[in-house]
């Protein structure tokens, strides 16, 4: 607690140059993402797939992946370019205390009397900076899904569920962003400088109560879940469950495929009650025994406590969040160098500190992105002693060509990027020597592609 208030003194320094310093971070991580982009790029214009996969992958295949890539390389940094000259625009345009002022108007003018107070005018501000910040990002979204993953033959999204989606996101917000910045707000308002503690509590609440809630009343919101028919998968799924004293309560499909062809499989649940979820185009692209071997990756971070150890960590980086975020928000140079002259607003505190631990979430996105990959290769070689490595091979080859997922990369660039390993580390991690486990390469390989972005 003394340390956390002497470094608020420090910090708190008149005419200090926050504008500059937080705008020279951002500006700072755009060039660092651009320059890792630049390199992946590089592996993207090969011609010729990597020697372990080139008895899998046949030349038109390993094109499209190229090019696949290297649109959304390009598509990448034109977004990044739009989401920082919009950044900029925000920060010297003095759009935050414009909105949080215009905020205050609105709640004068329209709800006068008891919607009154910092917490009124920050829900109003938040809810219109939400949908200022989605309508600016809609030509980025739009391009993405008709444009770019049309071409590739990878959107099964309509305009109508697009614009559905997102107005359904916007009411989720509302809804449940109301009683959560209210709490944050009054814990921060009843607890002054030693609000971190509890507002860590109530978000450890949070994330416990989002595991209970989110596939009873959200999920279905978005997509539907069905009973996974009896069968071989089924019967699979089971055995492997009772096998490992997996505690499985249900086995669902998902219709992923109504946004798109991404593949995945999960499972979610409290310690006592497990719920598996795999998608519906898994299930179309692979074969049952390929599935449950899948599975018993997935269930492999089960068994080696990866979840419970990513969770311990999780609380452990909020608590660290938290406790940082006292020593900003009641930082007078910080507000003032953003134009808040008179006001202290706890949310745009928290949003301004955001901004300012960029290089700190850098270094820590990077640890665990190495702590992940770490995970996978465990996770991996857990379904391998269960006698699943050719299988999980096989599923993961599928997966690679159907979903054109990027067959090489830079080490830089995927140690920052990306939080499993590529491919070919796994494969061979998995002792497999080529030629031996896929046989139908070229019938595999000449399938309609399909989109997915994130390996299992």
């Amino acid at each position: 607690m003394y340390i956390l208030e002497q470094l608020a003194r420090l910090l708190d320094r008149p005419l200090f140059p926050w504008k500059n310093v937080l705008v020279g971070f951002s500006v700072g991580q755009f060039v660092l993402e651009g320059f890792l982009s630049l390199r992946q790029y590089k592996f993207l214009q090969r011609t010729k797939p990597p020697q372990v996969l080139e008895g899998e992958v046949t030349q038109k295949v390993f094109d499209q992946s190229q090019a696949y890539g290297r649109a959304k390389a390009k598509f990448g940094f034109i977004s990044g370019l739009y989401g920082q000259v919009q950044n900029l625009a925000f920060i010297y345009g003095d759009v935050l205390p414009k909105i949080w002022g215009l905020s205050g108007l609105v709640l004068a003018r329209y709800l006068p009397g008891r919607f009154q107070g910092e917490i009124c005018q920050t829900l109003v501000f938040f809810f219109g900076f939400n949908i200022i910040s989605t309508i600016l990002s809609l030509p980025i979204s739009y391009y993405n899904t008709f444009v770019l993953e049309e071409k590739f033959g990878f959107n099964k999204q309509t305009v109508k569920l697009w614009i559905t989606d997102m107005l359904k996101g916007q009411m989720l917000g509302i809804v449940l962003g109301t009683p959560i910045i209210t709490a944050v707000l009054k814990i921060v308002q009843k607890f002054d400088t030693s609000f971190y503690y509890y507002l860590w509590l109530f978000g450890v609440f949070l994330q416990i109560f989002a595991i209970t809630i989110y596939p009873i009343a959200i999920l279905p919101l978005f997509n539907k879940l069905s009973p996974l028919q009896p069968g071989e998968l089924k019967t699979g799924v089971e055995n492997l469950a009772k096998r490992l004293n997996f505690p499985l309560s249900e086995l669902h499909v998902i219709d992923g495929s109504k946004r798109s062809a991404h593949s995945n499989a999960y499972f979610y649940g409290l310690p006592w009650k497990k719920h598996i979820v795999i998608y519906d185009t898994l299930i179309e692209k692979t074969e049952p025994e390929e599935v449950v071997a899948v599975l018993g990756h997935e269930l492999g971070h089960w068994s080696l406590s990866h979840t419970t150890k990513l969770f311990g960590i999780a609380q452990a980086h909020m608590f660290y969040i938290f406790a940082l975020f006292s020593v900003f928000v009641n930082n007078k140079s910080l507000y003032q160098s953003f134009g808040f002259i008179n006001e202290q607003p706890i949310m745009i505190g928290f949003l301004l500190f955001s901004d300012a631990l960029a290089p700190m979430d850098a270094v820590v996105k990077l640890l665990m992105n190495i702590l992940s990959r770490k995970f996978e290769f465990e996770a991996d070689k857990f379904a391998q002693n269960l006698g699943y490595s050719d299988k999980l091979a096989s599923s993961l080859l599928k997966l690679q060509i159907q979903n054109l997922s990027t067959m090489d990369a830079d080490p830089i660039y995927a140690s920052y990027h990306y939080s499993h390993p590529i491919l070919t580390e796994r494969l061979a991690a998995l002792g497999w020597k080529g030629g031996k486990v896929t046989s139908n390469k070229e019938e595999d390989s000449e399938k309609p592609v399909k989109a997915a972005d994130r390996e299992l």
